[in-house]
């Protein structure tokens, strides 16, 4: 599977774009502000139906300009198929595959997976827990299509439960028998986002371990923190026991929604403890194994996309990261970089032939068809 073209319309700093990539190695070059990060968001934009910078999707759309339009031509499995993606300030957005609207975005996830590795991948660890559980969630939903419903329709009861909250602290009453309606179906929702989160953590969690001491400069034991307060009791129990203070802060206080990643290093937070070069090397980790689980459960290789990571990164870590990209692991790649000169010794070394694009000012125009040599 790859993406074989790129349409952009309005989008963000492009007026109007057209990019033949090619199915192995893509760079594209420019300095700061240039617009390359917004190439790989395109294509985030069509393998999750969002942006991996900004999910309002109106902010996408270039100044005073009504709308904008990303369009990627794929080739999978044998078939060529279009994929249009259109905004309208005040208007529901529009998703297609070969001009048939999707009746549900859901569908579309999974259909073509995309990895980011970027800059902004620091959040991970250094912002809270709802982060680290949209990630999470993100990967299971690419290929357990239910999971995303449960995970919809679980927040949605969340929501009714504390609007009876606070409708009930209001109006100075507490409705047993109404609260029961929603904690009835909270229980069952939430039972099986635990259940699932579990399983996949059980499986994740050997490949990232796998990937951290590939990347990483020496063997350090780290892991990945399942923290959850159904691991202590059932729903109903928590439930029970935490009605007074459900009551008194007008909020859910138990559920899958209060779940956290917990990410350590020899035991210890790496939010806290851990080095700028630990950190570096925990979020490649992260997205590599991210990668290689996607790829094995849903059978293709995703897009990988490498955003200004060559000036993030030692050489060290560069060189083991296009190791990988020379041994195969990956499918198609879209690095972004400031740095010419920079990029056509990294290839050279690598041995690896790519295809080359300067971007200037939300034009981009293709420099090299041959090897970087």
């Amino acid at each position: 599977m790859h993406l074989k073209s790129l349409h952009l319309v309005n989008f963000k700093n492009y007026t109007e774009a057209e990019i033949a990539l090619s199915p192995q190695i893509n760079c594209f070059v420019g300095s700061n502000g240039a617009g390359k990060t917004n190439i790989l968001d395109a294509v985030h934009y069509l393998s999750m139906c969002k942006s991996y910078m900004n999910v309002v999707d109106r902010q996408n759309i270039q100044f005073e300009q009504p709308f904008f339009v990303v369009q990627g031509d794929w080739e999978k499995d044998g078939d060529k198929i279009n994929i249009h993606c259109a905004v309208k300030t005040g208007v529901k957005k529009v998703f297609r595959r070969n001009k048939k609207e999707y009746e549900k975005l859901a569908d579309h996830i999974g259909q073509f997976p995309a990895v980011m590795i970027s800059p902004y991948d620091r959040d991970l660890i250094s912002d809270g827990s709802e982060l680290r559980r949209k990630w999470m969630d993100g990967i299971i939903s690419q290929f357990d299509r239910r999971y995303l419903d449960v995970i919809q329709k679980y927040t949605k009861v969340v929501v009714q439960r504390n609007a009876l909250l606070k409708n009930m602290a209001e109006h100075r009453l507490f409705d047993r028998d109404s609260m029961e309606v929603w904690n009835e179906q909270m229980i069952i929702l939430a039972n099986e986002i635990h259940a699932k989160r579990t399983k996949f953590l059980e499986e994740f969690i050997p490949v990232f371990q796998r990937h951290y001491d590939a990347i990483g400069t020496k063997h350090e034991e780290v892991h990945l923190v399942y923290k959850s307060q159904l691991n202590d009791a059932p729903l109903d129990r928590l439930l029970k026991e935490y009605e007074r203070k459900d009551a008194y802060t007008r909020f859910s206080n138990a559920g899958t929604h209060k779940d956290d990643l917990i990410f350590e290093i020899k035991g210890h937070p790496v939010k806290k403890f851990g080095s700028q070069g630990q950190q570096k090397s925990f979020i490649i980790a992260l997205r590599l194994a991210q990668y290689e689980w996607l790829k094995n459960h849903l059978g293709v290789a995703p897009v990988l996309l490498l955003d200004d990571i060559f000036d993030k990164l030692d050489h060290t870590r560069v060189e083991r990261l296009m190791k990988l990209v020379a041994d195969n692991f990956f499918g198609q790649v879209l690095v972004t970089d400031t740095d010419l000169q920079r990029v056509k010794t990294i290839f050279a070394e690598s041995e690896l032939e790519a295809k080359l694009f300067l971007v200037e000012e939300g034009k981009v125009e293709a420099l090299i068809q041959e090897a970087v040599v």
